[in-house]
């Protein structure tokens, strides 16, 4: 049973109000959801902005991490096109997505319809561990940014910031304008993780994948899911001496 809101105690002087604690029922679903030994539900959100490619590796690694207990899918209008223009995948029934992505039948991933706004992910009672947007267009960014909730990716991503989970956003557009920025910063004050596409060189990447699975990897060590092939910078001296 909860402790009372507000009770009062008398002193010299008069009553003097106690705010005890007051338990709250997320609070409560969250505490018993979020056992160590739990897997993680994870939401994947694609957009239109260009980088295709970083949302079928994202898929591809949580599909396969065995942590990772479900996957729900939703990919805006504008993301089913940038699956047809960049990878060749058209979207057709969107319950095959995931297995047209990933080249292999897959039950682990659920698509959801974006303008389902009535889905389990767009309640904060339902749970969810963390949220990935990528890539994220600036559309998307403004959306979530500005708490404008009108498709099920700006919900949901709405309900994450607000019951305190993991945003991840990755920006993929270049040069920045002053708007963009500011909505940035607005989405990371509010809690967001603001990662943008930008690939890293210092461990040598030697194909294009190369550079995709290793921002992937960092993407996913946002959300406490480290992978153990992620490149790891150890220092020059190190990376020295590896090389010799």
């Amino acid at each position: 049973m909860w402790s009372p809101i507000i009770s009062t105690r008398r002193r010299k002087r008069g009553r003097v109000l106690d705010f005890g604690w007051c338990g709250c029922e997320t609070d409560s679903i969250r505490t018993h959801n979020m056992a160590d030994t739990q897997k993680q539900i994870v939401t994947v959100g694609v957009t239109g902005a260009s980088g295709a490619v970083l949302a079928q590796k994202t898929l591809s690694v949580l599909e396969q991490d065995a942590r990772v207990e479900r996957i729900h899918l939703v990919v805006t209008e504008a993301g089913q096109r940038l699956f047809s223009e960049e990878l060749g995948i058209t979207s057709g029934d969107l319950k095959q997505l995931p297995s047209r992505l990933l080249s292999r039948s897959t039950a682990r991933i659920e698509v959801l319809p974006n303008k389902d706004i009535g889905a389990a992910i767009a309640s904060g009672s339902y749970r969810v561990d963390s949220m990935i947007v990528v890539p994220c267009s600036m559309g998307t960014l403004a959306a979530i940014a500005s708490g404008v909730s009108d498709d099920l990716v700006s919900r949901a991503a709405d309900v994450i910031l607000k019951e305190g989970r993991k945003l991840v956003l990755c920006m993929r557009d270049t040069p920045f304008n002053r708007i963009h920025l500011e909505n940035m910063l607005r989405a990371q004050q509010a809690g967001a993780v603001i990662m943008p596409a930008i690939p890293a060189f210092y461990h040598h990447p030697q194909t294009i994948d190369d550079l995709v699975t290793q921002y992937v990897y960092r993407v996913l060590a946002q959300i406490h899911l480290p992978q153990e092939n992620m490149y790891r910078w150890t220092g020059q001296t190190s990376a020295k001496k590896a090389e010799a």
